[in-house]
């Protein structure tokens, strides 16, 4: 379980797939698991205090120098699973997507244009060198984006309270080929239901992402920093996993005022994780 340190480092949720050795090539598949024996190992906090140093010199360090060598390690029924963070890509990929967050002044603050352009160059480069690139990790800011959800199962989730020195637990963890299933069902009753949009377009993409990786992974997701963000008793009674599956369930019996219902406490409830942003 984290520890919780002086500097936490708000407010991200992730969803991670975990591979087992055997889906890496060497030399890489020899890296993880040499790393898989170390006794500590960083977490999602160190990673995210890292990304953040980097902003502070002058000029910033948009997206780190060299790719991360870290990654998340499970031990899944006696098979070793690693999610690598690949810092490095994810860096360029949150930049692209920078621009339709903040306002050209705010990004120009934070991220001189110059600094963007260069980052933007660097990326085309090295994916032009390798087109196939994907990231293990995925994340999401003051929210858990609601197609996640489809992916698990209430039965899944794992929450464990928070203590004066650890911080709480919020997430669920599921084979791939279930989420996957869950992923193709999901669509089905969607695209039945309602018309083409964010939602279905959503998970879509999650979907499309998931058959990228091994049969044989497991997929995370992990409420990461808004543990620190939402009360203790709004996260004990957060089952929002539970509410999606009513919600889709509804719609494939097509009791509307059901699947309104349900689909209205997720609103609610994220809406009020939201709105938080706007108060800090």
């Amino acid at each position: 379980m984290p520890k919780v340190s002086s500097v936490i480092v708000p407010y991200a949720a992730y969803l991670r797939v975990y591979e087992p050795l055997a889906a890496f090539p060497e030399p890489e598949r020899g890296h993880w698991a040499r790393y898989a024996l170390r006794t500590e190992r960083p977490s999602c906090q160190d990673e995210l205090r890292r990304s953040l140093a980097d902003l502070l010199p002058t000029p910033p360090v948009a997206v780190p120098v060299h790719e991360s060598g870290d990654a998340f390690v499970l031990d899944v029924d006696g098979v070793v699973c690693v999610c690598p963070w690949r810092t490095r890509l994810r860096g360029w990929q949150a930049l692209d997507e920078l621009s339709g967050e903040f306002p050209p002044a705010v990004l120009d603050a934070v991220l001189p244009e110059v600094v963007r352009r260069q980052a933007a160059q660097d990326y085309e480069r090295w994916l032009a060198r390798n087109p196939d690139a994907r990231p293990w990790i995925r994340t999401a800011t003051w929210q858990v984006p609601l197609n996640w959800f489809v992916l698990v199962s209430d039965e899944e989730r794992e929450y464990t309270k928070g203590t004066a020195e650890e911080a709480p637990v919020l997430r669920y963890r599921t084979p791939m080929v279930q989420a996957r299933r869950r992923v193709a069902r999901g669509l089905r009753t969607l695209r039945d239901a309602i018309e083409e949009g964010p939602l279905i377009d959503g998970l879509v993409e999650v979907g499309r992402w998931l058959e990228e990786f091994h049969p044989r992974s497991l997929v995370e997701l992990d409420y990461g920093g808004l543990v620190h963000l939402v009360p203790a008793a709004e996260l004990e009674g957060d089952h929002s996993a539970a509410d999606v599956t009513e919600a889709v369930d509804a719609l494939r019996r097509e009791d509307g005022a059901a699947a309104g219902e349900a689909y209205g406490r997720l609103v609610e409830r994220w809406r009020t994780v939201r709105d938080r942003r706007s108060a800090n």
